[in-house]
Order: structure tokens, then C-alpha cells, then sequence
């Protein structure tokens, strides 16, 4: 599809990943819901995140229990901090971390950089590579109406695409819920094949066999780290 990965492709094939998608969810629910609103029905970003988990196969009882946490006084405050970084060859890497102590997920972060021979960069050292993007897929067999009904709907599309059948939609995050809207409107009971909100590479690189080693060990050691919730990179062929 373009440019855009097929994010949705490695998600929680073992019982460690999906308890590290769990306890994302887990948190982002919390932390929506303290600072927006426990009730669903009042918090749009809460309700779209629910939905988002259930469709990740998230258990009730975590989604009820994080939303039952924010209910009570005090309690833990995450951040969502990215770090950029250099990998292998010409490979860049954004990584979203939620955390509620960020000396301890720096220090986790860099140490992971560290075991390639790889670093951190500063703010926007990698990311001005990047666009930050809302992204969303679908099966739909009428491209044009889609289409037609956004352009109605005067919702600025980035990208649009139709490769076999499936739609794929870029657009502003700030206009992700008058997208969703529009489309679930449209088609009741849409079923996403991707809903993320993320950052997307405006040119990707292809590694040698030796470099890929390297970026496939970096990213297993990212994924370990418990605060990160999302790697984001511009290499072709790498899932």
C-alpha cells in the first residue's frame, strides 16, 4: 500500500507481546480517562481508544480495571515521550514510549542503541522525515462513493488509495474523528484492517543482509523495553 507498512501485521503473535499490547492499552485508557472523562459516552478519545482494544482483542476486564483506576484519586501520570534515533545503514527510527519516569525509559532507550553501536538523536534529527499522519483501512467495493462522500464532507485527505478492494486513507490527525464519523456513517459496522494515528516515513531504505541483522536485533531489543508502545522506521521490507 504505498508508502505505508502494514503496521497491524506483527501485532501480539506471542503471550509476551500480547501482554505488552494489554498493558499499552492499559495505560493510555488510564490516562485518557483521568484526564478527560471515565465516561465513554463524554470522552470521544476514550470511546475510540475502547474500540481500538477491543478490535486488539484487549480483555474487558483490563479495559474496565484501567478506566476503574482513573476513577480514584492520585495514582501514577504518564508522559508520551518520543526519542529519535540512527540505526544501521541509512535506517532512522521514532520510538513512542508512555511512561511515568522518564530518566528510567531514557536510560532503557539508549542502552538499546547502545548494544548496536547505534545513538539517540536530538528532537527533529529524524523526525522532519517523517509525516504524522492518522492512517486507516478497509474492504470497500465503491472507491468513488467514499470518496466522493469526504470531499462532501470537505475532510482534506493526504492520501488516498485502493489496492484490491482495500482503502487506504491518510489525513490530519485533528480530523480523525470527523473522518471516522464520515466513514462509519457511510458503511455501519466498517471494519478497520488498520486505525492508527502515527508517524510515516516520506522515503524508506533498503538495508544489506548484514544491516538488517543489526536493525532486527535493535528492534527486538526496543520491543523488550516495557515503556515503549510503538517503533516507528523508514525500512522497506521489514515488518
Amino acid at each position: 500500500m504505498g508508502r505505508f507498512p502494514n503496521i497491524a501485521a506483527s501485532k501480539a503473535k506471542t503471550g509476551a507481546a500480547k501482554a505488552k499490547v494489554y498493558s499499552s492499552f492499559a495505560k493510555e485508557i488510564y490516562q485518557i480517562a483521568k484526564n478527560g472523562g471515565t465516561d465513554p459516552n463524554g470522552n470521544l478519545n476514550l470511546r475510540r481508544l475502547i474500540e481500538k482494544a477491543k478490535k486488539e482483542q484487549v480483555p474487558t476486564d483490563v479495559i474496565n480495571r484501567a478506566i476503574e483506576k482513573a476513577k480514584g484519586s492520585g495514582g501514577e501520570d504518564y508522559q508520551t515521550i518520543l526519542y529519535e534515533g540512527f540505526g544501521p545503514g541509512a535506517s532512522t527510527l521514532i520510538i513512542k514510549t508512555m511512561t511515568d519516569n522518564v530518566n528510567r525509559t531514557v536510560a532503557e532507550v539508549r542502552a538499546a542503541f547502545n548494544k548496536v553501536h547505534k545513538s539517540l538523536g536530538v528532537s527533529n534529527s529524524v523526525s522532519y522525515n517523517y509525516d504524522y499522519l492518522t492512517l486507516v483501512s478497509f474492504k470497500y467495493a465503491n472507491e468513488e462513493e467514499v470518496f466522493n462522500t469526504l470531499l462532501e464532507q470537505n475532510l482534506e485527505i493526504t492520501d488516498f488509495e485502493n489496492e484490491d478492494g482495500i482503502i487506504t486513507i491518510s489525513i490530519n490527525p485533528t480530523m480523525q474523528h470527523k473522518l471516522k464519523d464520515t466513514l462509519e456513517t457511510l458503511i455501519p459496522n466498517v471494519d478497520y484492517i488498520i486505525d492508527e494515528t502515527g508517524y510515516y516515513p516520506k522515503d524508506k531504505v533498503t538495508l544489506n543482509e548484514e544491516e538488517m541483522g543489526e536493525f532486527q536485533k535493535l528492534m527486538n531489543i526496543l520491543e523488550e523495553v516495557e515503556d515503549v508502545t510503538n517503533i516507528y522506521h523508514n525500512v522497506k521490507d521489514f515488518i
